[in-house]
Formats: C-alpha cells, structure tokens, sequence
C-alpha cells in the first residue's frame, strides 16, 4: 500500500441531534484527504453548515450513513442538487445500513436528473471495511433503535526508512523513495520489498465517529488508539440515565468512560446535543473528571491530524 500525504483534515459540521436550532445545526462530519472528501450523515442543514465551514462538498466521494433517522439522511435531496449545481460529475457512493437504497431512492424522487451516478451500497455484518484511497474506513455495529453504524478512518505509516541498510543491500539511491513509499520492486532479477529497508510500522492516524447508540464494547474496539474520537453525548447529567437508556443513547460520563476504556485515546469531542441541552459547556467537568481531554466542540470545528514526528 502506497503511503501518501500522511494527514487527515476534519471538520465536525455540526453538534445537534433530533433537530437543528438556531444556533447549532445536526451532527456531520467530513473527512477530507488528498483533495477528496466523505461526508458522514447528512442531516437538515448540513450543506448550509458546510458553507458556514467554508467548505465545498462538491469534492464528496463517499456519503457514509450512520442510520436512517431523518436526522442524519433528510439534507440528502438539497445536497445531491447541490452538486450536480457545482459541476459534479464522478461517481458518488452512499454507504450505509441495510435500507438505504430504499431511502435514497424515495428521498430522490424530488432530486431526479443529477448529472453524476449514485451507488448504493449497504452494510450487512457488524463489521466491515470500507476502501478509501490509502485510508481504511472500518464500519462498525453500534447499539441504537435501528441498525446504526460508526465508523474509523485509518492511514496506515510505515516503518522508518534505514539508509545504512539499503547501502548494505547495494540499493540504487533512486529506489530509496519508491521503497520508503511501500513499493516492491525488480533490479538486476532481484525483488527488493519494503521490509528489507523499513523497520516496523509505526503509529498512523486514527479517528472514530460514533453516534445513536449506547455504550457497548465493539466502540471499544474500534476506538483504541485513535487520535480524535468524536462521541455522541445527547445528555449531560446524569439524572438523565432513564431517558438515555430509553431512547438508545449515551450520556457525556458514558462516552467519556468509552474513551478512557478504548486505551491510547488522546482527544475526545462530545457531539449530538439534545435539544434540552442548551449549554453542554456546563457538564464538561462530568466527562473531565472520566476522560481529562475531553472537549465540547462547537459546530465547524476542524483539525488537521498528522503523523506524529
């Protein structure tokens, strides 16, 4: 696998959930890499919240969806306009959980005649992997009312690249790069392979989103070791557990103890606020006290991840 710019650009769109208000638009994220894009959930407002961002959509590859509440599929039809509006025209793939094609589909009937091909896909095990260029998109089963899903965005890093070694191996200077990038290749009959000049892999870049659901060890799993872990906290206190347990979501203390379990978590972004939460600054200190590097984003926050050095 080739190993390129080694950076992911983020940008949570927006926090809310259930509906948007006026001061906070419904949880999205896009991931853009290499002057691609994909958009996760796409809500009432997310085009407008992209705007606000100061970012095009136009660039979307994939459109992954979590689950199909309206609240992360109802701003397909305007978002599909939308883009065929700006010039698109390459393929775009809408992934997501068993009856999205049956949404898509019905949510098209007032977005028909886009100048560009829509594939659906739908995901049927509780975990599967999804190609992305070099990132590696891992979809995961979460617990929630309907079929839900979260998902981890992965780039791999190779291993340090040992000059000595490649000298010692009488590797021609010009193979170096092409070596280092993870490309095999033949000189003078012989097979030279990355692993002959790179130690072992090292830490890559790493970010989990994970919305609709209550606690449950696979976000665990998918979580570890993720530079940036975004988490649905619908509720800030406590007290609010039987609502929580009803409605199949997660407080800020239960999302923040996710993160502290997953191990090697470093930052962890609270988002899809209910409605009743207005502040959710105020109960920061309830995930704090979990997991010390635990954020309340606002809506369009961004960061760039890169390799550590």
């Amino acid at each position: 696998m080739p190993y390129s710019t080694p950076m992911l650009d983020i940008c949570l769109l927006g926090t809310g959930g259930t509906q948007p208000l006026a001061n906070r638009w419904l949880t999205s994220l896009l991931v853009r890499y290499q002057g691609h894009s994909v958009l996760v959930d796409c809500g009432e407002g997310t085009q407008i919240a992209a705007q606000k961002a100061g970012l095009s959509l136009k660039p979307v590859d994939k459109i992954l969806i979590t689950h199909l509440h309206a609240d992360h599929t109802s701003g397909l039809p305007g978002l599909l306009l939308s883009m065929g509006n700006m010039g698109k025209t390459t393929p775009l793939s809408i992934i997501g959980p068993l009856g999205t094609e049956r949404v898509v589909e019905s949510l098209r009937c007032i977005a028909p005649g886009l100048p560009y091909e829509i594939r659906v896909s739908e995901l049927e095990e509780p975990e599967m992997t999804i190609p992305f260029l070099d990132v590696d998109i891992f979809a995961f089963r979460v617990q929630h009312g309907i079929p839900c899903y979260g998902y981890s965005f992965s780039l791999a890093r190779c291993g340090k690249f040992s000059p000595q070694r490649a000298r010692e191996l009488n590797i021609p200077l010009e193979y170096w790069r092409l070596l280092q990038a993870g490309e095999t290749l033949e000189h003078d009959g012989v097979t030279l392979t990355p692993e002959m000049v790179l130690g072992a892999d090292r830490r890559g870049i790493k970010v989990t989103y994970c919305t609709d659901t209550r606690p449950c060890q696979r976000i665990i799993k998918a979580a570890a070791q993720s530079d940036l872990f975004i988490c649905e906290g619908m509720y800030g206190d406590d007290a609010m557990l039987p609502k929580a347990l009803e409605n199949r979501h997660m407080l800020f203390s239960e999302a923040a103890q996710l993160a502290h379990d997953a191990g090697d978590v470093r930052e962890l972004w609270l988002t899809h606020f209910s409605p009743s939460l207005p502040n959710p600054r105020a109960f920061l200190h309830i995930a704090q006290a979990i997991f010390p590097n635990s954020v309340v984003p606002r809506d369009g926050w961004k960061k760039e991840i890169v390799f550590p050095e």
